[in-house]
């Protein structure tokens, strides 16, 4: 069984916890708030609990849809993800200006 993280933006908490595939309909609870968890995936790394401008960032990309599962090409990452408000500010203008869908728009490394 592979373990993949869980976030709470409410509380800027992530968690580690195992992950069967087979069992998709089991929700997991936040322990310090009792909301449900999201399931971001294993490449996932926190940003620190104090770094506020890191958790909007995430909750902008949680929000969109993206999410952190690593790519098949054994390189352990998801690819690029925005880590500032500034990049996804610069993603959304984009999105907005040539109408590509604003997931995909997020997870571009470089803008044309």
């Amino acid at each position: 069984m592979t373990k993949t993280s869980y976030v709470c933006l409410p509380c800027r908490a992530s968690y580690k916890q195992a992950y069967d595939p087979l069992d998709r309909t089991r929700e997991r609870h936040c322990p310090r708030c009792a909301r449900a968890l999201i399931q971001l995936g294993s490449a996932f790394a926190a940003p620190r609990r104090r770094d506020t401008a890191g958790w909007r960032t995430l909750s902008v990309l949680v929000n969109a849809g993206v999410r952190f599962h690593k790519r098949g090409s054994g390189d352990g990452g998801a690819g690029y993800r925005p880590r500032t408000l500034g990049e996804v500010r610069e993603r959304m203008a984009f999105a907005r200006r040539t109408g590509e869908p604003f997931a995909r728009s997020l997870v571009r490394r470089e803008l044309p």
